[in-house]
């Protein structure tokens, strides 16, 4: 058993909830920042902050100063290790899992290939991968899956609509592997799981609106409106990947000419070239070795998303747009052309887009899946 840890763990109560949720976001705090901003007496405060301490869930941190009075105050910190839980993100072809601690910072990670493609198959290696890494990290109090897909919930039950990728539908995965591992699970489109850990642990915290692009194998776009992740009635929220952007430009794969998908995907802009036996990476390479053709793919890219990005702060009016994924570079090649479109496309009475561009290891799927299992444990 871990120290200060009790051996069954009763539900959080809301106000326990959102307590733990405001130092997760925010940061250390005093008692009285607390009670302050969730509207709490100081007799409820006491209690909620007893049980999350006997909980293991925070602890006293040092005296510090806070606001203006000048006078110390001592203040409310999480403690990262007081829970475990356990991300996995799948592809068509792999599986890639990470056990995190409280505060969403990875503690191991694991991949490997995917035996098949089917439910049963998935679920059973999700099964061995939690046995695997849960010898190692004991502890584990949730699951959290993250895949390219359509997620909704009907009639109180998780179900995966459709996943292209793995060929799935009207699957209840969340469901399945819950009751394979004997513990809570949630599964979500990766995207948004990935807006959900930006939002909490990564440079939306503290925002109220912000919208996370990803580019990469498919352009992904999800969306943060008062805190909270937007999903949509079919969980369909976000999708963009045909917005159009040249009405006489290449066609993509469903048909559509010049969208969104036939100039950011990484496959489209391996496409341009038409050279055969290209993969991203060569056309990466030689683009940044001056090709003039890899140069001006990456130039369409950037276009392309400069228009999507000005689409969106139109659209949504976001404190914040954040861009990554592994096809990031476009950014590095075509920074030029990504501004001169969000300018050229941007609102004449809108304001300055804060724009944020992160560097992307793909470890941080995985990790987007534990802060499901994280965010689904604080019932958020």
């Amino acid at each position: 058993m871990e120290q200060n840890r009790p051996a069954t763990a009763a539900p959080l109560s809301g106000l326990e909830r959102s307590t733990l949720r405001e130092l997760l976001i925010h940061g250390p705090k005093s008692r009285a920042e607390i009670a302050r901003e969730l509207g709490m007496s100081r007799a409820s405060l006491t209690r909620v902050t007893r049980t999350l301490i006997e909980q293991g869930l925070i602890a006293d941190g040092p005296l510090e100063l806070r606001g203006a009075t000048g006078r110390p105050s001592e203040v409310l910190r999480i403690r990262p290790e007081g829970r475990r839980f356990l991300g996995v993100k799948l592809t068509s072809d792999r599986l890639f899992a990470v056990v995190t601690d409280l505060a969403a910072e990875a503690l191991a990670a694991y991949d490997e290939p995917l035996v098949s493609q089917s439910v049963e198959d998935t679920v059973e290696q999700i099964g061995g991968v939690y046995e695997r890494l849960s010898a190692e990290h004991a502890g584990i109090e949730a699951v959290g899956i993250g895949l390219a897909g359509d997620v909704v919930s009907k009639g109180g039950q998780q179900i995966l609509l459709e996943s292209p990728f793995l060929g799935w539908r009207e699957v209840p995965l969340a469901e399945l592997v819950s009751a394979r591992v004997g513990l809570p699970a949630t599964a979500e489109n990766d995207t948004r799981a990935l807006t959900a850990a930006e939002h909490w642990f990564g440079v939306g915290a503290g925002y109220e609106s912000m919208v996370l692009i990803t580019v990469g194998t498919g352009v992904g776009v999800g969306i943060v409106v008062d805190g909270k992740v937007v999903t949509g009635a079919n969980g369909k929220a976000g999708n963009l990947e045909h917005l159009p952007v040249e009405p006489t430009g290449p066609r993509c794969d469903r048909g559509h000419r010049g969208c969104l998908a036939s100039y950011l995907a990484n496959a489209a802009i391996v496409g341009a070239l038409r050279t055969p036996g290209l993969d991203y990476a060569s056309v990466l390479q030689l683009a940044r070795n001056g090709d003039p053709a890899a140069r001006q793919a990456f130039r369409d890219a950037g276009h392309a998303l400069g228009v999507l990005a000005a689409t969106l702060a139109n659209t949504m009016d976001p404190e914040k747009i954040v861009i990554t994924g592994d096809g990031i570079a476009v950014t590095e090649l075509a920074r030029e052309e990504l501004d001169a479109a969000i300018a050229a496309n941007r609102h004449p009475d809108g304001a300055p887009i804060a724009l944020d561009i992160q560097p992307f290891e793909f470890d941080e799927w995985a990790r987007a899946g534990a802060v499901l299992a994280i965010r689904d444990y604080l019932r958020f």
